[in-house]
């Protein structure tokens, strides 16, 4: 089980990653367009880099919904290895079995 504090902080980053989500992505367009000038650019990439760094999807950790834990993760279920292992030999996971009968 991970941290309460790290999963709560993961959480306060998905959260801020959303409020800037489109300011984010309106400011790099922005910056890449060519049509630009260079004054222009290096002015949206300050605004860019005063927006939070926590809001930056890089930031985000993928984490198991369940216990927390960061290593091992599998996305397609949302859950780190052991958990998945656990609820697979108990039948949660639907469509999902074991190898060995």
């Amino acid at each position: 089980m991970a941290k309460k504090s790290v999963v709560a902080r993961n959480k306060k980053r998905i959260l801020l990653n959303k409020k800037f989500d489109e300011r984010r992505k309106a400011l790099k367009e922005a910056i890449m367009n060519k049509k630009t000038s260079v004054s222009e650019r290096i002015k949206l990439s300050a605004k860019l880099s005063n927006l939070p760094r926590n809001s930056s999807k890089t930031r985000i950790r993928n984490r198991c919904f369940i216990t927390g834990r960061a290593r091992g993760y599998y996305g397609y279920f949302g859950l780190s290895r052991i958990m998945l292992r656990t609820m697979a030999s108990f039948g949660l996971l639907p469509g999902v079995r074991k190898k060995s009968l």
